[in-house]
């Protein structure tokens, strides 16, 4: 991966370009009418579950590398909540120690196993101050979830590194709120949040380096972020 890192903890720069036109060559970012878990129809989805062969994983753990590094973010081990955020553990915790900074990780089960080693967490034991690695933040629920278990083991949830903040509005109770979940993660958790690409990001790239075919999204997307953008 070239390009510089232009930025600290919240997308922008040429690593968030370049991460938006990977994610788009992978099949990863696709353009159309989805509906999301809100109910909401968006003219893009995002799946990181399709980066799914070791070339794309290697490269997307660069991604979150490189943007954890700039962030200048502070963590002592790694937390991959199961399932998607399980793999991204794992593989950004390497591409880390290749880059001199090696930590430990760890991961949870859904359900924890009753024999063996036992219990809903495997691999290093929970210490110190955590950074969980997922892939969007929706609702915040997959957040919480961890956020809950790190305490539990008695560990400090420091911050969340994900790979592409939607600033859009998040839901509760099935009703809009003015905030997204990652700013009410930042604001109300007091935890620092680290984006490799934001939803701003995307909109440059189809301003700016997109195919005319792609380009032709964009309206639908500012459409979409102008009802349910959030800050």
């Amino acid at each position: 991966m070239t390009g510089a890192v232009t930025t600290g903890e919240n997308g922008g720069g040429a690593l968030a370009q370049d991460f938006v036109q990977f994610a788009i060559e992978s099949g990863v970012l696709r353009f159309g009418q989805f509906k999301t878990k809100a109910g909401r129809m968006s003219p893009y989805f995002f799946n990181a579950g399709l980066f799914d062969d070791g070339a794309r994983i290697a490269r997307l753990a660069e991604f979150y590398a490189a943007r954890i590094l700039a962030s200048g973010v502070e963590f002592d081990m790694i937390f991959g909540p199961a399932y998607k955020g399980i793999p991204l553990g794992a593989t950004v915790a390497a591409e880390l120690a290749r880059r001199g900074r090696n930590v430990p990780f760890a991961y949870n089960r859904k359900e924890a196993k009753d024999h063996g080693e036992g219990g809903s967490l495997v691999g290093a034991p929970l210490k110190g101050r955590v950074l969980i690695v997922d892939d969007v933040m929706s609702a915040g629920t997959a957040v919480r979830e961890s956020i809950a278990l790190i305490r539990a083991a008695g560990a400090t949830p420091h911050a969340v590194a994900i790979a592409l903040d939607r600033q859009e509005k998040a839901t509760e109770n099935g009703a809009d709120v003015p905030y997204s979940a990652v700013q009410y993660v930042r604001n109300q958790l007091g935890m620092e949040v680290v984006a490799i690409a934001t939803l701003a990001d995307l909109l440059d790239y189809l301003g700016q380096r997109a195919s005319d075919e792609l380009r032709t999204h964009r309206e639908g997307v500012l459409a979409y972020r102008a009802r349910y953008g959030a800050g």
